[in-house]
């Protein structure tokens, strides 16, 4: 799968930790981030991440364009919900794009770990994700 990784600079190390407790299940997927958080996970975990740019210069709207192209399968996005964040209206429409489109999102680490629970199981239903691609 293609998954997103994002984090709000008072969630990056919370998304540096949860990282780090999946690692064995994130390190056989294609792994996606914005810049600043992408350069983390790879000096701190050790894995191989697509950087886009930071998310205020454009990265959340890199990755929104990726799942508007079917090009992403899923999002894990830790939210700082008590910080104004100057780029808010990238951040909601990343979010909507991710309800538009049906990309399964995590906007904090319970979900994120039911989401990565599911994957490594295998309930994630790979015949619609690759039904999804190919419209």
């Amino acid at each position: 799968m293609r998954i997103a990784l994002v984090a709000h600079d008072k969630k990056k190390d919370d998304l540096i930790q949860f990282v780090t407790a999946y690692k064995l299940i994130l390190e056989d997927h294609d792994l996606f981030a914005t810049g600043t958080t992408g350069m983390r996970i790879i000096e701190e975990v050790g894995l191989s991440v697509f950087r886009y740019k930071s998310g205020p210069l454009g990265g959340d709207q890199q990755i929104g364009s990726a799942i508007a192209n079917n090009e992403m399968d899923m999002v894990i996005f830790f939210r700082d919900p008590l910080t104004s964040q100057p780029h808010e209206p990238d951040v909601s429409a990343l979010i909507r794009l991710c309800d538009v489109y049906q990309i399964p999102l995590a906007t904090n680490m319970g979900t994120a770990e039911i989401l990565l629970k599911g994957l490594e199981e295998g309930f994630l239903d790979w015949r619609l994700l690759e039904e999804r691609r190919s419209r």
